[in-house]
């Protein structure tokens, strides 16, 4: 008997160890109300930030509508607007309005801001789609092939291709895209033509999702305008997030394959694209999951410049029209309701990646 066994205490028969007490949840269940929880006060910074920086800037009314109206009449519409009245009543304003689903009403043509989230929303929507369906067919098939050829030719030409697409202004990518495919005949502006949006707007009932309507519409040359129209706008856009992908799934791949649980399957003589499919490439997945609510925020900032580019009326054209007309209310509201997307886009990628991986648990 060893010393350590000699002075080791005593314990009585049938003793247990002390069993971590469960609460009434589930580990997943606490983790998601606390990530919950957590998402309170962050949209409630932004939409403070937004605010704040909305007064900061001036006088919104003497921005949008200075030396077009007389003195009378912009003080008619600071308190038609709420903006002659104390700055913190003006807070509670905009806050209680936002738990209304009230967002304000644009200044230059007196529009809600809710119904521009309908219209326009739905078009950036379908933009968002579109381009993390080309990010998703760029970059998971790329990474895999760099992390297959690690540190030979084509790796290093991938990974060169990822820095380019990532770093090049989507702008300028979107320009390229319109002067290489314009002459082709290649529709380069709008989100259908002007034929098709007139036939769908007596769809019923009508989503303002261009490719959803075409769909209801039933007409086949209808779906294949909309598609046409959508291409190059997506894959610019697309081509921005396909670049991350890339580079997250060789990475993530590369370190999953140096695993322990792959090196068995290895010795028990699976073959190497087996334990690529089955064993590696899947967990690989989850930190492109993870990311996957960053790049959110990536895409509407890309999608500003993206639908300018190619008169594509999202929130992101609509944001850059009423900066140009300096109506600020317009773009507090836009800007708040950009905010919310992106607060609730990261709750839902948390959902998603405590659902894939196990590990993520209190």
């Amino acid at each position: 008997m060893s010393t350590a066994e000699v002075l080791a205490p005593l314990e009585p028969a049938g003793a247990r160890p002390p069993s971590r007490r469960r609460g009434p949840l589930s580990p997943l269940a606490r983790y998601l109300l606390v990530r919950l929880a957590l998402l309170v006060p962050m949209i409630w910074v932004l939409v403070t930030m937004v605010f704040v920086l909305m007064r900061v800037i001036g006088d919104p009314i003497q921005a949008a509508l200075g030396g077009r109206l007389t003195a009378e009449q912009i003080a008619e519409r600071k308190a038609d607007a709420g903006l002659d009245r104390p700055i913190l009543t003006q807070y509670w304003e905009y806050l209680s309005g936002l738990f209304r689903g009230d967002f304000g009403t644009t200044l230059t043509d007196n529009r809600k801001v809710s119904d521009i989230l309908v219209v326009n929303g739905a078009a950036t929507l379908e933009l968002a789609f579109w381009s993390l369906i080309v990010a998703f067919a760029v970059g998971v098939p790329l990474g895999r092939l760099a992390a297959r050829y690690r540190d030979r030719v084509p790796d290093v030409l991938l990974r060169l291709f990822s820095i380019l697409v990532y770093a090049a202004p989507v702008f300028f990518v979107g320009l390229l895209l319109k002067l290489a495919f314009t002459p082709f005949g290649w529709p380069s502006s709008g989100r259908a033509s002007i034929a098709t949006e007139l036939t769908l707007q007596d769809v019923h009932p009508r989503t303002n999702i261009m490719i959803v309507d075409a769909i209801l519409w039933g007409d086949p040359a209808l779906i294949g305008d909309v598609l046409k129209h959508a291409m190059l706008p997506a894959i610019a856009l697309g081509l921005l997030t396909g670049g991350v992908f890339l580079r997250l799934v060789r990475v993530n791949l590369l370190q999953t394959l140096r695993m322990d649980y792959v090196t068995a399957a290895r010795a028990r003589g699976i073959s190497e694209r087996r334990v690529m499919n089955k064993h590696a490439f899947r967990n690989a997945l989850v930190p492109v999951v993870t990311v996957m609510g960053m790049q959110v925020a990536l895409l509407l900032g890309g999608a500003i410049l993206t639908e300018t580019t190619f008169e594509w009326k999202g929130l992101g054209y609509q944001l850059s029209e009423y900066l140009i007309r300096r109506d600020f209310l317009a773009v507090q509201g836009i800007v708040t309701v950009i905010a919310l997307i992106v607060g609730a886009m990261s709750f839902l990628i948390d959902v998603i990646v405590a659902f894939v991986d196990p590990r993520v648990r209190f």
